[in-house]
């Protein structure tokens, strides 16, 4: 990836991650230039093997985050912008950008929680009574676990941004573009 790859991507992400905590989206004027920006950028810079590159980002972007969007856990623009990272980074940098955001997310909520205590306690009563309905009936814990109506909304954009941004980082640090960190 290119500096100005780079540099285009951490704007996007920057700016997603602002629209999502102003208004809970992730717009459509954002997310598809981004994806059609890295489809054009890899297939104009090296050819149709860079296209495909980028075209199987895309592809990985959207199945990691198509079960949760499903299941009503992530909003279209979190899927958009997912497939947007892919279509710029490729699969292998994406899979680290979505492993990290997902630790980041997961950061975020706890941060989120710690506050109400009360709901803090319910959510990972919650999780809890999943892993074990999932361990002892290997089902998932769908009907058996209360969906809390006054859990706040998270803008999960904001940690695909921190996710796919430390991806970055360590893969520029690995290759040697960034040292000392």
């Amino acid at each position: 990836m290119t500096i100005q790859m780079a540099a285009f991507l951490i704007v996007a992400l920057c700016i997603s991650t602002i629209t999502d905590f102003k208004g809970h989206r992730i717009p459509n004027a954002l997310t598809f230039p981004v994806i059609l920006i890295g489809l054009a950028y890899h297939g104009a810079t090296q050819g149709g093997g860079g296209l495909l590159f980028s075209l199987a980002g895309l592809a990985l972007g959207l199945g990691v985050m198509l079960l949760p969007y499903l299941a009503g856990y992530m909003g279209g623009g979190d899927v958009k912008l997912m497939m947007g990272v892919g279509a710029c980074l490729g699969t292998d940098l994406l899979f680290c950008a979505f492993l990290y955001s997902c630790i980041a997310g997961g950061l975020y909520a706890l941060i989120v929680l710690a506050p109400r205590s009360g709901l803090f306690r319910r959510v990972l009563g919650n999780i809890w009574t999943a892993v074990r309905v999932h361990a002892v009936m290997g089902v998932k814990a769908g009907g058996f676990v209360q969906i809390e109506a006054d859990a706040p909304r998270l803008c999960y954009g904001a940690a695909i941004a921190a996710g796919t941004i430390l991806a970055m980082v360590v893969e520029a640090q690995r290759i040697g573009l960034i040292r000392g960190l």
